[in-house]
């Protein structure tokens, strides 16, 4: 059952019972070739083998063996569900849901070995979804812009006044934490109701038109990096890929649900933005070591921001 299981799990579609087809590729022939070796210690019989197809109408059929339109149908069965629960979640809701289903997609996702029309719609449904996730949990979230990012005087940017919605969310508690604790240990920072309160002299970042928002591929939080020089930095490094991961998605990190619970269960705990980031700010301290590998405590600790 164990050997059905990861056959099930990689993806393998059956030819016939006990012959199982995969696509060639380095990583799958790897994997196969572990399990062959486990089905042999465990006194059975295996043969890995490399198959073709004689006609392009037998490769037609090959290739429709793995079709996932009923893995992608249950999916859309339990996003259409999640939706309709929208006006009564709670945000701790919302990220539960949010977490479960990207699991469920990623997985279906990672043995979609041959994608047709049916895995294009399910993706267009669940970054629809995604988006609107995103406007109940964190409203007026940026749109990117394109563009260079700018190397900047890290002197220049002292004991700033710093700007961004309310209501903190990941990528905005991660850049105003790694302002605090890399950029401007002197900042100060209003939390604002609109984008359009922001003071003219204030520095925004993390909304449309602010100094420092998404570029291109880059969330805020990596763009506020790469704009003072800190890329090379292996705690922030990691940080960015949780961040990034969780704001915009991309390759899994481990970290990035545990943050995303604690963040979420903080945010329904405080109503106050600068009480959030004193708590969420010891979190995003130990998880910078973590990603560093260091076992010293972080230098420059956030102890307050006002």
């Amino acid at each position: 059952m164990r050997i059905w299981r990861t056959l099930k799990g990689l993806g393998c579609c059956a030819l016939r019972d006990g012959a199982y087809l995969l696509p060639d590729q380095n990583s799958l022939r790897r994997q196969l070739d572990e399990l062959a070796a486990e089905t042999i210690r465990e006194g059975g019989s295996a043969w890995l083998l490399t198959v073709q197809a004689d006609t392009e109408e037998q490769g037609r059929l090959y290739q429709a063996l793995f079709g996932r339109s009923e893995d992608y149908a249950v999916f859309s069965k339990a996003l259409f569900a999640a939706r309709q629960e929208f006006t009564t979640a709670t945000p701790a809701d919302l990220n539960r849901s949010l977490r479960k289903l990207r699991r469920d997609y990623e997985a279906i996702r990672a043995i979609d070995y041959f994608p047709d029309e049916t895995s294009a719609s399910t993706e267009a449904a669940w970054l629809d979804f995604v988006s609107a996730v995103e406007t109940v949990l964190s409203p007026g979230e940026p749109q990117a812009v394109d563009g260079a990012i700018a190397l900047l005087d890290r002197a220049k940017y002292q004991a700033r006044t710093w700007a961004t919605r309310r209501h903190l969310w990941v990528d905005r508690a991660a850049s105003a934490w790694l302002i605090k604790r890399f950029i401007d240990p002197q900042a100060h920072f209003l939390w604002l109701e609109s984008p359009a309160d922001c003071p003219a002299d204030a520095l925004g970042f993390d909304f449309d038109l602010a100094t420092f928002t998404h570029v291109g591929d880059r969330v805020t939080f990596e763009v506020l990096r790469a704009s003072f020089g800190l890329d090379n930095d292996k705690g922030l490094m990691g940080l960015g890929a949780m961040v990034h991961a969780l704001d915009v998605g991309g390759s899994f990190v481990p970290e990035a649900a545990g943050f995303e619970a604690m963040l979420g269960g903080v945010r329904q705990r405080v109503a106050d933005d600068d009480q959030l980031m004193q708590e969420i700010g010891a979190v995003l301290d130990s998880l910078y070591l973590h990603f560093a590998g260091e076992s010293q405590p972080a230098r420059g600790k956030i102890k307050e921001i006002t």
